[in-house]
């Protein structure tokens, strides 16, 4: 018993510095918005309770619905559509035996370790309408007017998403390297022997065990597309027409632009209980389709 109870107590004082930061930066934020967001507070008079009339207010917004909810949905859909296809694409790609594998591999992962802002200012250099690099491609294939990328409402989003999807790719193209090469090869052998092409192989063998996988990835990309702000801030400040405008943008404008800190914590505690039945709703389905036995 004594010796249990002093490797608890190792690892508990090895788990120290994680779990303050973690108590610290992650759940007191949770409930420090929870409070909030039954606050009338512009950060510098005295704060005043007014109990749920944040939310009152916010379910009879329909800016917020209509506007930032929407195009956050909307981006999620796009963006985590876009990872999927070209994450598991690369991954089947890269666990071929091709020639540079590694370095293939390294190229991949790059933009998921670069700085978000500096990515974005690459970016809005790319889709510049009137120097940027695609549109001179453009132009050198004979397009007399290219599209302006970032100042278009119909474009604007899809472009946010290609560059968003651009930087997450090799995150998730090494999590689906992973989960294919955790499938026996005997697998493939037997098909092989049966007769079976290649496609029917990837169609009846790699994407059913390579379920949990595919539900991890789906899982943690809508959670980080949820979330977006940084893409959209930089590259169009949620316009043109409040076109780009998301659920975290909406809560920075009310907060920071407008000193609504009630009503911005509010917006944020509707946008976790969005985010988190949404990965109830995937949790619960999971089992329709999410094969764990090999």
């Amino acid at each position: 018993m004594g010796a249990r109870t002093s490797e608890l107590r190792t690892a508990l004082l090895f788990l120290a510095p994680h779990l303050l930061g973690f108590l610290l930066f992650q759940i007191f934020p949770v409930f420090g918005a929870i409070a909030f967001s039954l606050l009338d507070w512009n950060l510098i008079t005295t704060p005043t309770f007014v109990g749920l009339e944040n939310y009152f207010e916010l379910f009879s917004d329909d800016y917020f619905f209509q506007r930032a909810m929407l195009n956050t949905v909307y981006y999620t859909v796009g963006t985590v559509t876009i990872i999927v296809v070209a994450s598991l694409a690369a991954a089947v790609l890269l666990n071929e035996r091709v020639r540079f594998r590694s370095f293939f591999r390294t190229m991949y992962f790059v933009p998921n370790v670069s700085s978000l802002v500096a990515v974005s200012f690459v970016w809005m250099w790319i889709y510049n309408s009137d120097y940027g690099l695609l549109n001179n491609v453009l132009r050198m294939l004979g397009a007399q007017d290219p599209p302006q990328w970032l100042s278009d409402v119909t474009l604007a989003m899809p472009s946010v998403m290609v560059m968003s999807a651009w930087t997450q790719v090799g995150f998730f193209t090494v999590i689906f390297l992973a989960g294919l090469q955790n499938i026996p090869n005997q697998y493939y052998e037997s098909a092989v022997i049966d007769g079976s092409s290649r496609i029917q192989s990837f169609l009846r063998i790699t994407l059913p065990l390579l379920s949990p996988t595919t539900f991890f990835v789906l899982t943690l990309a809508i959670i980080n597309s949820f979330q977006v702000f940084e893409q959209t801030f930089i590259m169009t400040r949620g316009g043109p027409a409040f076109s780009t405008t998301t659920a975290v943008m909406y809560i920075y404008d009310q907060a920071f632009q407008y000193q609504e800190i009630g009503y911005a914590s509010a917006v944020s505690v509707v946008l976790f209980a969005a985010i988190l039945a949404v990965t109830i709703v995937q949790v619960i389905l999971q089992k329709r389709w999410v094969h764990y036995d090999l």
